[in-house]
C-alpha cells in the first residue's frame, strides 16, 4: 500500500532538541511534497491563576518567544523547498494535549518532533511532552533524539527502515505503515524479532520454549517479509537474542 502523506506537524520551542525534529519533517515533507504545520503550545501556568495583570504580561512575553519560534522553522522550510505550504500557528494550553488536537483537527498525516525540548531532561521521552505525545495521539510521531542531528537538511535521507516486530497488533500496526512508506520513499526495509530470554533460567528451560521461541520469531519475520514483498519493497529479515531494545539499537 502506498501511504501518503499530505501534512506534516512540527511542534517546536526552539530548543536544539525540536530543531532536530524540524530538520527531519522538513526532509520528508520536501520528499513526498506534503504540508508543513508549525505549532509552538505556550504552557498555561496554573500557578498564575487570579494573578491578571502579571499572568497576561508573562503570557505575552512568551506568545512572542513562540512566533519566532514557529518563524524559525518556517524559514527552514522556505529555505530548503520553497514550494511546500507552511501554516504556522500559536496557542496556549497543556503542550501535548495542543499538539495531539492540533494534529487531529487539522488531519495531519505525521507529528515530527524532538525528544528533548527546553526543559533540559537528561531523560529522553522519560516524562517529556513526546512521551505523553506518543501514548495518547493517534497521528504516527516520528520522535527524534538530540544525537540523531545532522548539519543539514540535506544530509537527510530516508533509505533504510528497521521494523521491530514481535508479531503483536502494534507490531502489526507499525509494519503497515512502515511498509507503505518505505514503497512511496523506494527505501529498503529491514526487521528484526528479538527472542528475549532474560527473564528465563536457561539451564532449568526445556529445550523446547527456545524452539516455540524461535518459531515464534520466524513467523512474524516471515509476515513482514511477506508484506514487503507484496508491496515490491526489498526485504531483509534477522532473529536475534536479547533484551529488545539492545536488540533494536545494535
Amino acid at each position: 500500500m502506498d501511504r501518503l502523506i499530505d501534512s506534516i506537524l512540527i511542534p517546536t520551542d526552539d530548543s536544539e532538541g525540536a530543531l532536530a525534529g524540524a530538520k527531519r519533517a522538513i526532509a520528508l515533507a520536501s520528499r513526498t511534497g506534503a504540508d508543513v504545520h508549525v505549532l509552538s503550545v505556550v504552557a498555561v501556568r496554573s500557578d498564575l491563576e487570579g494573578i491578571t495583570g502579571a499572568a497576561e504580561s508573562m503570557y505575552a512575553s512568551l506568545e512572542n518567544e513562540a512566533e519566532d519560534a514557529v518563524e524559525t522553522v518556517a524559514d527552514m522550510v522556505r529555505s530548503h523547498d520553497a514550494e511546500l505550504e507552511v501554516t504556522t500557528t500559536v496557542t496556549r494550553g497543556t503542550p501535548f494535549q495542543s499538539i495531539r488536537e492540533y494534529a487531529t483537527r487539522r488531519e495531519t498525516d505525521v507529528i515530527a518532533m524532538g525528544t528533548k525540548g527546553r526543559d533540559g531532561l537528561d531523560r529522553v521521552l522519560l516524562g517529556s511532552v513526546t512521551e505523553n505525545v506518543l501514548r495518547t495521539a493517534r497521528t504516527p510521531v516520528l520522535a527524534v533524539p538530540p544525537s540523531a542531528d545532522t548539519t543539514g537538511v540535506d544530509d537527510i535521507a530516508f533509505d533504510e527502515f528497521l521494523l521491530p516486530t514481535d508479531g503483536s497488533d502494534g507490531a502489526a500496526a507499525a509494519a503497515d505503515w512502515g511498509i507503505g512508506l518505505a514503497s512511496r520513499l523506494e527505501s529498503m526495509i529491514h526487521t528484526v524479532y528479538s527472542v528475549n530470554t532474560s527473564r528465563i533460567v536457561q539451564e532449568k528451560a526445556p529445550e523446547e520454549l527456545f524452539d516455540a521461541l524461535g518459531r515464534s520469531g520466524e513467523d512474524a519475520i516471515d509476515t513482514v517479509r511477506e508484506q514487503a514483498r507484496n508491496a515490491g519493497v526489498s526485504v531483509s529479515g534477522a532473529i536475534a537474542t536479547g533484551p529488545p531494545a539492545d536488540v533494536i539499537n545494535e
